[in-house]
């Protein structure tokens, strides 16, 4: 299906745009009361994910009121430990909870990886598939998954945590283990963006949300290999790497064969720019919390990242993480129309 605006596609491949392209982190949820209202239709946050009706109605729902570039699949990273069968509950106000957790030998026979992606996780393909239809070629799809790194994080701790000292201790007391584990969780993951893409995504992101617990050296170790599988694996679409506070990384982030580099709000753009290079795509790095600010202060803010891109056109603007769920979606609004009226040279 040819894209009537592909300009998100071109900045990720280096190619001429006549604007920068603008979606958002969590752009399909709870900011919008389009989305509450669904939401408030089913049991829980699960039942969501699980519907591929519903899930195409809130993927499409900020490109008809926001006006983005792009759309992005309503789904969690959450659903491949679930289709390890390590299945997880989303608690209201609390977040993912999982009943058994994977700290030794024992506990990961009861992992299975060897099955058939469209058996296990058909739901998230078929929401793809009804998306694109119904998207019928206005904007791009984003497919996305967790990092292996990230998705460890929880199946070891089990729910969220501001250490995740139980998956850092795996590091250090049984680094085969760990090894192990992020391997499966890779060849899954592979199999899995794969399927979107077949499916009908038009480019994939990875976020590895607990890149910045991790030192350098560590996430040379326990990410970095397993991020250049999935991206040299995917070789369809353009390929976004997005390790939040990871910033002494981004060099070998680079290094590596996707497309674009995501950058969280901590990112200086030109030092990251230095560091990367012209042959990456950036995307980001407004913070979040600027949406709180005025109309007026957004659009100076917004104008101030862009200037910072000096001129360069491969980036994509985004956040520095994902839009936070009590902005006003018309502060949202004014963020994306001050991208779209900026003049590039």
């Amino acid at each position: 299906m040819k894209l009537q605006n592909d300009l998100i596609l071109r900045a990720a491949k280096g190619e001429d745009i006549e604007r920068y392209p603008v979606w958002l982190m969590r752009q399909a949820g709870r900011i919008l009361p389009e989305y509450r209202a669904v939401r408030e239709s089913v049991n829980g946050f699960k039942e969501l994910v699980e519907n591929p009706a519903l899930a195409a109605e809130v993927t499409i729902q900020p490109v008809d009121i926001l006006d983005v570039d792009a759309a992005i699949i309503f789904s969690d990273i959450l659903v491949i430990p679930e289709a390890m069968n390590i299945p997880y509950q989303m608690i209201e106000k609390r977040g993912p909870w999982f009943e058994h957790t994977i700290r030794s030998e024992e506990e990961a026979k009861r992992l299975e990886f060897d099955f058939d992606i469209e058996d296990r996780l058909g739901y998230v393909l078929e929401a793809i598939r009804l998306t694109v239809k119904q998207l019928n070629g206005r904007v791009p799809l984003i497919g996305f998954a967790g990092a292996p790194w990230t998705i460890l994080c929880y199946m070891v701790e089990g729910h969220g945590s501001k250490t995740f000292s139980e998956a850092k201790k795996l590091l250090y007391t049984n680094p085969t283990l760990a090894h192990l584990l992020l391997q499966h969780v890779t060849d899954v993951t592979i199999a899995y963006l794969k399927a979107q893409v077949k499916a009908g995504a038009s480019m994939i992101q990875v976020f590895d949300s607990w890149a910045g617990i991790l030192g350098t050296e560590q996430y040379a170790t326990f990410s970095l290999p397993y991020l250049s599988q999935i991206a040299s694996a995917i070789e369809d679409v353009p390929v976004t790497l997005f390790s939040k506070g990871a910033i002494t990384s981004i060099p070998a982030l680079a290094k590596l064969d996707c497309n674009t580099i995501g950058l969280d709000w901590n990112m200086d753009i030109p030092v990251m720019r230095s560091l990367v290079g012209d042959s990456k795509t950036l995307q980001g790095n407004l913070d979040p919390c600027a949406l709180y600010g005025s109309h007026q202060s957004i659009e100076a803010e917004t104008i101030k990242m862009l200037d910072s891109f000096n001129n360069n056109k491969r980036h994509i603007v985004n956040l520095g993480h994902g839009v936070y769920p009590d902005v006003d979606p018309e502060k949202v609004k004014t963020f994306i129309k001050t991208v779209k009226s900026y003049e590039t040279k």
